[in-house]
């Protein structure tokens, strides 16, 4: 397989498993250039790419602008904090706005779930969905599996337990998605206020007992608990959750094999991991950071080869 069988990135569900392995190769290639002294290949220098956040990004704007910046496209940038949407300008005309300039592709983050695919179908420029409310996020998901890869030789057998606000995430249902069409096995582990009502309908078990969850994972998963997008209180207090559901030092060494720790970002230190566990060994956060800009140039340079067909 040498081209996507899709025209946007709107969410892992829309892929196929040759998809992600072509994702993957191609991310491949991109890690051994951004690990050159010069780290820009002038593969997109034709491109033109909007970064529509109509919500607050630090690490994902940054790796994708630097993605973008690394294949020579010409970025512009768009926060709707700062922008017309304020004064009722509605989501179409925004990017018709900004499509006039002669925009190819889109890169939008979005509160409301579905907006990137309801984009894809109203204007003419690919879209990348950076994640649409608590629905999906696909390039994170793609850079977890990605990082699982490299750190164990493949995804498939795999066990993989999502830790944590899997309610609110839009992480989780990127990852159990991806991890899932590569063979992973998937269980979820979290306060029964936070797992979705539905999670099981997607083939997933879940388990309520941090332990037996760590007993049986590979790779754990740690989410952080999203209190921005909470109106009530789903469980009692941070640091009983901490209790409950955290995972320190001293219960990692206590299991029977070594299992690798992941973090999407941001870190809540002390809550869903403390500070030795994310700086530990079998921890791989930073490789995620680093993958994430490989992925995002795949994904980039992959839309972008059929747009320029």
């Amino acid at each position: 397989m040498s081209e996507l069988s899709v025209n946007h990135l709107l969410g892992i569900k829309y892929l196929q498993p040759e998809d992600i392995q072509l994702i993957f190769e191609t991310a491949d290639h991109f890690k051994e250039v951004i690990n050159r002294p010069i780290k820009k290949v002038p593969s997109l220098r034709d491109i033109t790419i909007a970064n529509i956040f109509f919500e607050n990004s630090t690490r994902t704007k940054l790796s994708f602008e630097l993605a973008q910046k690394r294949l020579s496209a010409d970025v512009i940038s768009f926060s709707a904090a700062q922008s017309s949407v304020k004064k009722g300008e509605t989501l179409i005309d925004t990017v018709n706005n900004i499509l006039a300039m002669k925009v190819d592709m889109v890169v939008m983050r979005h509160a409301n779930p579905g907006a990137a695919h309801f984009l894809s179908q109203n204007v003419k420029a690919s879209i990348i969905n950076a994640g649409d409310g608590a629905h999906e996020h696909p390039t994170q998901g793609l850079l977890d599996s990605y990082s699982i890869r490299e750190k164990l030789g493949d995804v498939g057998g795999k066990k993989v337990v999502i830790v944590g606000d899997i309610l609110h995430s839009r992480v989780a249902l990127s990852n159990i998605y991806a991890l899932q069409m590569q063979g992973a096995e998937v269980k979820v582990c979290g306060p029964k206020t936070l797992i979705p009502r539905y999670i099981e309908s997607l083939g997933v078990t879940v388990e309520s007992d941090l332990r037996k969850a760590l007993e049986w994972c590979d790779v754990a998963n740690m989410l952080r608990v999203q209190n921005e997008r909470m109106e009530v209180n789903y469980f009692p207090s941070t640091r009983e959750y901490a209790q409950q559901y955290g995972v320190n030092k001293t219960l990692l060494e206590s299991l029977c094999k070594e299992i690798v720790i992941m973090h999407p970002g941001p870190i809540n230190r002390g809550v869903e991991i403390t500070s030795e566990v994310a700086d530990s060994n079998q921890s791989v956060i930073l490789n995620q950071v680093e993958n994430g800009v490989a992925i995002r140039m795949a994904v980039i340079y992959l839309l972008a080869s059929k747009i320029q067909q």
